[in-house]
């Protein structure tokens, strides 16, 4: 899938309230914030900085950000104040943060660095609190997986899926069905595991199997667009390097041989279309119920 304005939106909130940013401003289309020490750690490339702060023990002064998900749904902002004593400090910095953006891009990689594994369980209802008897809970591997499309441009889907250890069943969106959730780290009382199917790597294989399968019905124009540009640019620098060879000079001709057999390794690199599945983060989420598609 891809990603809308508001999709990025909850995803930069859900990270900047787990590194406990101090929120300022917030709309529909921006969000302005403090970063904490470690957001700031994380996003703003200062190391030499933070390694300042490390050796001294100096309070540290966190940068201040508007992230900026879609113009036209957010108020003017505050103008930045005059150059002069405090003026870094207090200077906002504004980004828009959009699918595909090197930004975004960056908070998925500190989302993957900070949070690649989770072990939570579902808090237990009224119900459940009152009940005599334990209640169970069904084990579910849920993956965020990161598709690329490439060739001499790119493509990215975000795909969430669940797959249960009892069962398993797969699901897709499974990300948003934990939102709906309260979750807790500790396994709660009155609750206990049913007893898992599955092994990890099975799991893992049975997901594995799923996106392929599901790739394989995706169109593949794209691809072969791609090869066609591929062909025609070869095409080209074979035209060109075709009279540079027939020199009779032996060296300029081994010269010409090698950077020939570079340009046509870096197309290759370049128009290739290519396929990688990465996955982004993971952990297992132990449920009363889930919803079968």
């Amino acid at each position: 899938m891809v990603m809308s304005a508001k999709q990025v939106q909850q995803f930069v909130l859900r990270y900047l309230d787990a590194t406990n940013c101090h929120l300022i401003e917030k709309s529909p289309g921006h969000v302005i914030v403090k970063l904490s020490p470690q957001a700031d750690r994380e996003l703003t490339n200062r190391p030499y900085y933070w390694g300042f702060v490390d050796r001294t023990g100096t309070e540290p002064e966190t940068m201040k950000f508007c992230f900026i998900f879609d113009k036209d749904k957010m108020p003017p902002l505050p103008p930045d104040p005059p150059p002069g004593p405090g003026y870094i400090a207090h200077r906002l910095l504004k980004e828009e943060v959009t699918y595909g953006s090197r930004r975004l891009d960056q908070f998925f990689q500190a989302a993957k660095a900070g949070g690649s594994y989770v072990n939570l369980f579902e808090l237990p209802n009224a119900e459940q609190k009152s009940s005599n008897f334990s209640t169970p809970y069904e084990q579910w591997l849920g993956v965020n997986m990161k598709i690329e499309f490439a060739c001499d441009m790119k493509r990215e889907e975000i795909h969430a899926l669940g797959i249960s250890m009892v069962t398993g069943d797969i699901i897709e969106q499974f990300c948003d069905n934990m939102l709906t959730r309260k979750m807790t780290p500790r396994l709660p009382a009155n609750v206990h595991v049913l007893r898992s199917a599955l092994t990890l790597t099975k799991a893992r294989n049975q997901l594995e199997s799923y996106i392929e399968k599901k790739i394989r019905t995706y169109d593949d124009e794209w691809a072969v667009e791609a090869r066609i540009r591929f062909d025609d640019e070869i095409a080209r620098i074979d035209s060109y390097y075709e009279g540079l060879l027939k020199t009779e000079d032996d060296e300029v001709k081994k010269s010409v041989e090698e950077q020939y057999a570079n340009r046509k390794q870096e197309l290759t690199w370049q128009y290739e279309p290519r396929i990688r599945i990465s996955v982004m983060n993971c952990g297992f989420f132990h449920l009363r119920s889930v919803a079968k598609q």
